[in-house]
């Protein structure tokens, strides 16, 4: 075995995914002719379930590149995407067999190639998976890629979590990815949009992230986000708000070495934690 499997949190079950075809990057090729037509029909169905709920709910900005996906009747080749992504924003996604570690992910992300899970989610967990699946990575993260100042942006997260891991502030850090590429909403012209890939892939948290008065919906603060804990294995009871992808990446332009020595200091806030 190349590398070993990944685990995030607590479970009992192995994670899925050959780990074996990963490189020492933890990249691997994505095998197409492995798919059978039940695979490639779970594809389809979700594809044309999540794409039906997104107007009024998902960002402009992610509706308008969607479509750069190509094919929507059977999983794309990744080498398709790429012919139309890196002449877009000089991204391009690169097949990995699960979850992988933070250095590895955060190098990939710094020189502008993201992760996208190669295996498909069984008929069975058509509503619900576990671990993030080809479905989740492609329709919910890779059409923002395509946006140039939100693929900037991710770009200068796998940097910055280069530096929170000599730091020891991953765990900080963490939580601004959970809470603006996962799970983000944004205010555009319409109201209240959502930009984050675990909403946008989710056909039970896009209604609710958006219209749901349940959750709090806070303006996004890096140290009140960096502070603020999350849920794997829920909706989110706080949703972070920003304004526009420019202020999101300006905001994220400073050095965040002090703001970690500030935060070694507070303590940590639940994941329903009231107020600003």
């Amino acid at each position: 075995m190349a590398v070993e499997p990944v685990v995030y949190g607590a479970s009992e079950r192995p994670p899925r995914g050959d780990y074996a075809r990963a490189g020492a990057d933890y990249t691997c090729p994505q095998d197409y002719a492995r798919y059978t037509e039940q695979d490639h029909d779970t594809y389809r169905r979700l594809y044309a379930r999540q794409s039906a709920l997104l107007p009024g709910l998902a960002s402009e900005a992610f509706i308008a590149a969607l479509p750069s996906l190509g094919a929507e009747d059977r999983i794309p080749r990744f080498e398709d995407i790429n012919t139309r992504l890196k002449p877009a924003t000089g991204w391009e996604i690169v097949g990995v067999p699960g979850l992988i570690p933070e250095v590895p992910f955060f190098t990939l992300l710094a020189n502008r190639k993201f992760p996208v899970t190669d295996w498909i989610r069984t008929p069975e967990e058509f509503d619900y998976i576990v671990e993030p699946d080809i479905f989740h990575d492609l329709f919910g993260h890779v059409p923002l890629l395509f946006n140039p100042v939100f693929a900037d942006y991710v770009q200068r997260y796998g940097q910055g979590g280069l530096k929170a891991d000599h730091l020891g502030a991953c765990e900080m850090l963490s939580r601004l990815y959970w809470y603006t590429i996962e799970f983000g909403l944004i205010r555009e012209a319409g109201g209240l949009r959502a930009y984050g890939a675990g909403i946008l892939s989710s056909s039970g948290e896009l209604p609710y992230a958006v219209q749901s008065p349940d959750p709090q919906r806070l303006p996004l603060q890096l140290e009140r986000t960096m502070r603020t804990r999350y849920k794997i294995d829920s909706f989110q009871e706080t949703y972070f708000v920003i304004d526009s992808f420019q202020d999101l990446f300006d905001m994220t332009a400073a050095d965040f070495a002090p703001v970690y020595e500030r935060l070694r200091g507070l303590p940590e806030l639940a994941a329903n934690a009231s107020g600003n």
